[in-house]
């Protein structure tokens, strides 16, 4: 692929949007449930701690989860709603010391999740130079979400994350389409396309509406994914080998842990490269 020029991103701080497991009291190991599958090898319902969690709220098989089955421990990502909601919202009291608070704290969690993915969402919107005409809207509604983000139990509990999602979406929608303007195409609307397993290695994606897409399995190797909407976009046992992912909009860390890598594989610098795309 040819380079060309782009716009630098601002300097954005999202340290509280990643996950800190060492300050979280194993959340996503008890509230969640998941079922046996290629992600996981047991079935677990939602409030039933892991097996595999430890007293001190680590994984027992952390260093081995992909060789062990539980791939899907892997992928996923709370974007810091583990130790908001320990640390924050229940005030470092874990739900073995109170008991009487775990159903409550176990159905906040992923409701501070969706919110802490939407500040994830309009981070990166507010780091865009060229989404400055709406400057003033992606601030307000960051800061409204904040100020979701700090209520109490019994407040988040009755949060319409919802309603909140659609009014922000408006906002990530329009500075999509101030990001990529002049880089799109009628060949390049793809948004929800059905892509398990295409054929797109080296394919010329840059500015792409790819949202919600299923790209599952696809073959992106070298692809040019620059200044892609990639939100939602489905990226199980993709090939991004030597793909071009810098200055991405959107896209998150479990979408890259859920993708095949290596070294060559470019990402945002707000990113982590996983460290199972160094072995196959």
């Amino acid at each position: 692929m040819s380079p060309s020029p782009e716009l630098p991103l601002l300097h954005d701080d999202r340290a509280a949007l990643r996950a800190d497991c060492g300050s979280c009291f194993g959340l996503c190991c008890v509230a969640l449930a998941f079922s046996a599958s290629s992600d996981f090898a047991v079935n677990k319902d939602a409030g039933k701690p892991c097996t595999n969690l430890q007293a001190d709220f680590r994984c027992g098989i952390h260093s081995d989860l992909r060789t062990k089955g539980f791939r899907g421990c892997t992928v996923y990502d709370c974007f810091g709603a583990g130790q908001h909601v320990s640390q924050g919202t229940f005030d470092g009291t874990d739900w073995r010391q109170d008991p009487a608070t775990a159903r409550q704290m176990f159905d906040v969690f992923p409701i501070m999740r969706q919110l802490h993915e939407l500040l994830w969402y309009l981070t990166d919107a507010r780091s865009r130079p060229q989404a400055a005409p709406i400057a003033a809207d992606l601030k307000k509604a960051q800061a409204e979400t904040e100020r979701l983000t700090q209520g109490t139990p019994e407040a988040l509990a009755e949060t319409d994350v919802a309603g909140h999602r659609q009014d922000v979406n408006v906002l990530l929608l329009r500075t999509s389409e101030l990001v990529r303007k002049g880089k799109g195409g009628k060949k390049k609307q793809r948004r929800g396309a059905d892509l398990i397993g295409a054929r797109l290695r080296g394919a010329d994606l840059n500015g792409a509406d790819l949202r919600g897409a299923y790209l599952i399995g696809a073959d992106l190797n070298g692809a040019d994914l620059r200044t892609a909407d990639l939100i939602g976009a489905d990226f199980r046992d993709a090939d991004l080998r030597g793909a071009d992912l810098t200055g991405a909009l959107f896209l998150t860390q479990s979408q890259v842990n859920a993708a095949k890598g290596d070294q060559s594989t470019k990402l945002p610098h707000t990113l982590r490269r996983p460290s199972h795309w160094a072995t196959p």
